[in-house]
C-alpha cells in the first residue's frame, strides 16, 4: 500500500470496525511513523466527524524525556492536533530495558483509553518493526504463533488496537513525512547497542541478512492460518459434547496428538469458559498433560476449570 490519505481512508472505511462518529486514540512517540499516523488519522477523524486523542507518553527514562514530550506536543500543536501527555507512574524506571519501557508505555496508553471510554487505539508500528520483533522472538525461542509477531488488528482488554502501517517500510514513511513537511524526532535509544532491539536493528542493516529474514517471516505469516485451522480441526475431532458450562472430549483421541497440539487444544477449551488469556499458565497445562497420561488420573484443577476422567472421556467443568 502506497502511503497517502486516499489509501488509508479506503482501508479504514472498509474495515467496518468503527461507530458513526468514532473517538480514537493514537500513541505518538514523536518518531516518523507515529507522526505520519497521527497526521493522517486526524484527517480521517475529521472526515468521519469523530474525535481524536493524541497520546504522548513520557517514559521518564532519559533525563530530557519531559522536554521531548513537550517538543512532540509543540509539533502536534503546529498541526492543530490536541494532545495529552501521560507520565510514567514508575518513579525510578529501569534503564537499559527497552522491553520494559515499551510495556510501560503500552499499559499507560491502554489505561488512558479505558479511563476515557475509548475503544480504538492506533499505533504506528511498521514492517521493519515487525521484522525486528520476529527475529527477537526467534532468538528467544518463541513458539510458532509468537513468530507471527504483530497483527494489523488485535484486541486487548476490550480495546481494538490498529497498526495500519505494518505493510509499510520505515523508508516509505519517512518519504511521506518529507513530502508533507512533517517534523519528527529521532529516538537516540534506536542506535544504543545496549538494547537488544537496537542490536537486531543494526544486524538487519546487512541487506543479505535482512532479505533472508524477510523471506522467513513472510513464509511463517502465510503458514500461520493453516496452523490455526489445523488446531481447530484437531479440537473438533476430539469433541464429544458441548454444553453451557461443560465440554466433553475423547481422551483417547487427545493422546494421539503431540504435547504441543494438546496444549493448544486445552487453551481453546479454557477460552470457551473465559475471555481471559492463559499464556502465562502454559507450565500448569504441561503438568496437567503429564498427569492426564497416567492410568491413575482422575481429576485436575486447571485455572479454576475442573477436569474429570470418566472411562475414556475427559469432562471440563466451570466451577
Amino acid at each position: 500500500m502506497l502511503l497517502n490519505e486516499k489509501n488509508l481512508f479506503s482501508y479504514l472505511n472498509n474495515l467496518k470496525n468503527f461507530e458513526k462518529n468514532p473517538h480514537v486514540a493514537v500513541g505518538v512517540s514523536g518518531g516518523p511513523d507515529s507522526i505520519a499516523l497521527v497526521y493522517l488519522i486526524n484527517k480521517w477523524t475529521k472526515y468521519k466527524k469523530g474525535n481524536l486523542s493524541a497520546l504522548i507518553f513520557d517514559h521518564r527514562i532519559r533525563s530530557n524525556s519531559n522536554q521531548e514530550s513537550l517538543y512532540v506536543r509543540d509539533i502536534l500543536k503546529d498541526l492543530k492536533i490536541r494532545s495529552i501527555i501521560i507520565k510514567s507512574k514508575q518513579n525510578k524506571p529501569i534503564k537499559k530495558n527497552m522491553a520494559l519501557a515499551r510495556k510501560n508505555r503500552f499499559d499507560g496508553l491502554i489505561n488512558f483509553c479505558k479511563s476515557n471510554n475509548i475503544i480504538h487505539l492506533f499505533l504506528g508500528h511498521h514492517f521493519d518493526d515487525n521484522i525486528e520483533t520476529y527475529l527477537i522472538r526467534k532468538l528467544n525461542g518463541s513458539n510458532f504463533e509468537g513468530l507471527g509477531s504483530m497483527e494489523k488488528i488485535t484486541y486487548f482488554e476490550k480495546i481494538q488496537i490498529f497498526r495500519p502501517f505494518l505493510d509499510l517500510s520505515k523508508n516509505s514513511i519517512i518519504k511521506f513525512n518529507k513530502k508533507n513537511k512533517l517534523l519528527f524526532l529521532n529516538d537516540p535509544s534506536n542506535e544504543d547497542l545496549n538494547y537488544t532491539r537496537a542490536k537486531v536493528r543494526n544486524f538487519l542493516k546487512h541487506r543479505i541478512y535482512k532479505e533472508q529474514i524477510k523471506y522467513d517471516f513472510k513464509k511463517i505469516k502465510e503458514d500461520i492460518p493453516f496452523y490455526k485451522n489445523m488446531i481447530w480441526h484437531s479440537l473438533i475431532d476430539t469433541l464429544i459434547k458441548v454444553e453451557l458450562k461443560k465440554i466433553k472430549i475423547s481422551r483417547k483421541k487427545l493422546l494421539n496428538f503431540d504435547d504441543l497440539i494438546i496444549e493448544k487444544i486445552i487453551l481453546l477449551i479454557l477460552k470457551f469458559f473465559s475471555d481471559q488469556k492463559y499464556k502465562s499458565r502454559s507450565s500448569k497445562i504441561n503438568i496437567f498433560i503429564g498427569e492426564m497420561k497416567k492410568s491413575t488420573f482422575k481429576t485436575f484443577d486447571l485455572s479454576g476449570i475442573l477436569i474429570k476422567k470418566n472411562d475414556e472421556f475427559l469432562s471440563f467443568f466451570q466451577k
